[in-house]
């Protein structure tokens, strides 16, 4: 085992456009059950950052190494990757998923410890099982096109009410609609990576759901993921009306949604990628306020 790739290379694995996946659930999780009279455990929020980081991290590790051993990133457009570039021997890649998913375990655990709630252990696990899983086993469900689906559950429902759950052991209904729409743009980054990836996927045998759309309907798919998203948004405004600051990201969901309707393809989805991150982080921390009992809208 060895990790020859430089700092640089080992930075960009990490795949930091993609991060507000996991930091935008842990945002609005807080936000939606931080009261006057109830501030934030700010220890307890950041073991959830922790979690959610290390989770995301370790799983784009464990996609280097799966499909990099696979053969499926031999011919795909964007950054190279560590295995298929041969930066980095597969082993090293894989171990550094392994350190990353039990950085989010030791987090987790203590975030357990704290709340006494042990069955979040399992929680824990079954988010590290999906990760791994993901692209890698032998039978990876993001090859059989149900990657959006693991997306969704994991960076939406899963993180948002975690994080909120973890703080006072209670948890909103607008906590739970608010997961929704972050999960869709966790999807929606998946979606904008993988479109760029149909013809490279295709020919790895990786059947994503982009592949198994094709590429129109994919499009479609990822104008949906974003205005359901705002929709959640609005669901939230019911009774709180200063949750309508949201729908300030229409104006750049609108330009997201026609560039990839438009035909966007090769390097152009990889900047569409790091946007659609972008809009993510906007609508958490947007949102995240509005929720919280702060005075700030």
């Amino acid at each position: 085992m060895t990790f020859v790739a430089n700092p640089a290379q080992w930075f960009a694995a990490l795949r930091p456009k993609t991060l507000p996946a996991s930091i935008s659930p842990v945002l609005i999780g807080i936000g939606a059950v931080w009261q006057a009279d109830s501030p934030p455990l700010w220890n307890r929020a950041g073991l959830a950052l922790a979690v959610a980081l290390a989770l995301q991290i370790g799983c784009n590790f464990a996609n280097d190494y799966s499909d990099g051993v696979r053969g499926a990133d031999r011919r795909r457009t964007g950054p190279a990757r560590l295995v298929s570039s041969g930066a980095a021997s597969p082993a090293a890649v894989k171990a550094a998923a392994w350190i990353a998913f039990g950085l989010a375990a030791l987090a987790g655990l203590a975030l357990v410890w704290l709340t006494e709630r042990w069955w979040l252990a399992a929680v824990g696990a079954a988010a590290i099982a999906a990760a791994w899983f993901y692209t890698g086993g032998k039978h990876p469900y993001g090859y059989a096109g149900l990657g959006e689906v693991g997306v969704f559950v994991f960076f939406g429902p899963v993180a948002v009410l975690g994080a909120a759950y973890t703080q006072h052991l209670t948890v909103t209904w607008r906590a739970g609609v608010a997961s929704v729409g972050v999960g869709l743009l966790a999807s929606a980054i998946l979606m904008a990576n993988n479109l760029r990836d149909i013809a490279s996927d295709r020919a790895a045998g990786k059947m994503t759901l982009a592949v198994r759309l094709g590429g129109p309907k994919a499009r479609s798919v990822y104008a949906w993921e974003l205005w359901l998203a705002l929709a959640a948004a609005a669901v939230c405004a019911i009774g709180r009306p200063r949750v309508l600051v949201v729908l300030l990201m229409a104006i750049p969901v609108a330009r997201l949604a026609s560039a990839v309707g438009a035909g966007l393809d090769g390097d152009d989805l990889v900047r569409v990628l790091a946007q659609t991150g972008r809009v993510e982080l906007g609508y958490a921390i947007l949102t995240g306020l509005a929720l919280a009992d702060l005075g700030v809208f």
